[in-house]
């Protein structure tokens, strides 16, 4: 009996380690599967949209295949696939299909934009899909572009504004636009960047301009753009040339020293002088965002990346995906809720009704708080201004901005308007008084810097 009773347990002892075995090697194979897994999804999700050159050449090869094909058509594509007068230089930004990239036009820098990366993407204009469409005349294609206009920015598009956007020429050509510029137009009239540049192009200085497009694909203007690890938020030597202009200072080797120190005080303060002009230009971009327009217009990510500066220093929004005209802010912004933390859009906000609990259509806060919050800190903090942090002016303008970003200006629009005035009044002293260097104590008690 022994041998027999010997020989199950050695049976159920493998069967119960074949079991284990297997068990493991189950679990070995789904913790694997789960893994590769999650290195695709890390690819498609992170390294698809991965800015390269070799992918942009790409998208910039089909768009040219498309043009020769006949799909699409634009006054640019003639120089970008066949003159080869577009010569591209690199990629500046690709997410979620939106590329971004640099290029030359006949030696002039332009950027090249586009929502989506293909023009299969976009949707089709819906006549065009019978192939008996009839022809449309120009003010037809007026017509339908306005109706895409109202439903892209949520305006009502005045007949005196719809010339601005085509040139009378194309207006009152004979011919009829054929199927590929029906095509283009329609794919760059559904990306809301587009058609707020193209509708702003006359009526603003503040927005970077349109030079031309290729199907899906727009050209605008290359500026220097802000960044926020820059210490003045912005490149002021490549927008002026000052680091150039400062080189030929000295002139004979017995005086090179005290020459090089002339030469960077007069830079430093050169730069200061830039700095306030900037800051005056926003003050300006604010205002022209909320009186020039029949709808005011809100800007919900202020951030330095989406503004550049051109070569006069005006200020120019270059990104304004969440740039929105008051009526259809009031629609984003009425929403459900259950606290005020509900009603943040990005920079916009609003309050919770806690009756209703229902956002507030009404924006709070406002376009020059938060560039006072954002902006405006940056510049006149004490750690950036150092020793002349406590000079009187500086002390004045560092409280001005300190109470421009604590004022709400939705709600208390006539405190804001003031404070709107005095740090124009601030910033414009600077500018007549030399940035307010070398000034005396009037009052005879010191000042000292506010921190944020």
């Amino acid at each position: 009996m022994w041998p027999l009773r010997r020989g199950c347990v050695l049976r159920w002892l493998g069967l119960r380690v074949c079991r284990r075995t297997t068990l493991l090697f189950v679990l070995f194979w789904f913790g694997f599967w789960m893994f590769l897994n999650g290195l695709v999804f890390v690819h498609r999700t992170i390294f698809s949209d991965f800015c390269t050159n070799d992918k942009s050449k790409q998208v910039l090869q089909r768009v040219c295949d498309e043009y020769r094909q006949g799909i699409l058509t634009g006054d640019l594509c003639e120089d970008l696939c066949v003159a080869r007068q577009v010569e591209y230089k690199r990629c500046l930004y690709y997410e979620n299909g939106k590329k971004v990239m640099e290029a030359e036009w006949r030696g002039v820098p332009i950027v090249l934009k586009s929502k989506l990366e293909n023009f299969s993407s976009y949707e089709n204009f819906g006549l065009l899909e019978y192939q008996d469409a009839p022809d449309l005349s120009p003010m037809d294609i007026v017509f339908y572009a306005t109706l895409e206009i109202k439903s892209s920015l949520g305006l009502e598009v005045r007949n005196a504004t719809v010339p601005r956007l085509w040139s009378q020429r194309l207006r009152e050509r004979g011919r009829p636009y054929s199927r590929a510029e029906l095509a283009s137009l329609w794919s760059l009239l559904q990306q809301e960047e587009y058609t707020f540049f193209k509708v702003l192009q006359d009526l603003s200085r503040h927005v970077v301009k349109v030079l031309g497009s290729c199907g899906h694909f727009y050209a605008v203007e290359y500026l220097i753009a802000g960044h926020a690890w820059n210490q003045n938020l912005f490149s002021l030597e490549d927008v002026s040339g000052l680091s150039g202009s400062e080189g030929d200072t000295s002139s004979s080797s017995s005086s090179s020293s005290s020459s090089s120190s002339s030469s960077l005080g007069h830079g430093a303060r050169r730069e200061r002088d830039m700095v306030h002009r900037i800051a005056l230009s926003f003050l300006e971009m604010v205002r022209h965002f909320e009186n020039d327009f029949s709808h005011r217009l809100h800007l919900c990510d202020i951030k330095p990346e989406n503004f550049a500066i051109r070569k006069d220093l005006t200020v120019v929004a270059i990104d304004v995906d969440m740039a929105f005209f008051e009526p259809k802010m009031r629609d984003i912004l009425e929403q459900n809720c259950t606290n005020d933390e509900d009603c943040n859009f990005f920079d916009c906000i609003s309050k919770c009704d806690l009756n209703k609990n229902k956002c507030s259509s009404k924006r709070i806060n406002s376009n020059l708080q938060v560039i006072c919050d954002k902006i405006f800190r940056h510049w006149f903090s004490p750690t950036l201004l150092g020793a002349r942090a406590g000079l009187p002016l500086q002390v004045a303008l560092q409280r001005a901005v300190q109470d421009c970003a604590e004022t709400a200006g939705g709600e208390e629009a006539a405190l804001s308007w003031a404070i709107q005035r005095r740090l124009l009044a601030l910033l414009t002293q600077f500018l007549r008084d030399g940035q307010g260097e070398g000034q005396g104590d009037t009052e005879g008690h010191s000042h000292t810097a506010l921190n944020f």
